[in-house]
């Protein structure tokens, strides 16, 4: 997913799906190592949408004024 798709969530949902991708991350990790991975590139994608979602958090709590 894009940064504009993950723009338009709420921070509750936001918070959501950072829990998903760090399963997801974990999961496609364990592959790696068991040599079952069949799409190397999913591990970066799922890296680069964690930290898009982690940046647009961020973001969130910068404009409501929190640290």
């Amino acid at each position: 997913m894009n940064a504009d798709g993950f723009r338009e969530m709420t921070l509750d949902e936001l918070r959501a799906k950072e829990i998903e991708l760090a399963e997801q991350l974990f999961a496609l990790r364990v592959q790696k190592v068991t040599g079952q991975l069949e799409k190397p590139s999913k591990v970066k994608q799922a890296k680069k949408d964690m930290a898009r979602v982690l940046t647009i958090m961020r973001e969130m709590s910068a404009e409501a004024g929190r640290p």
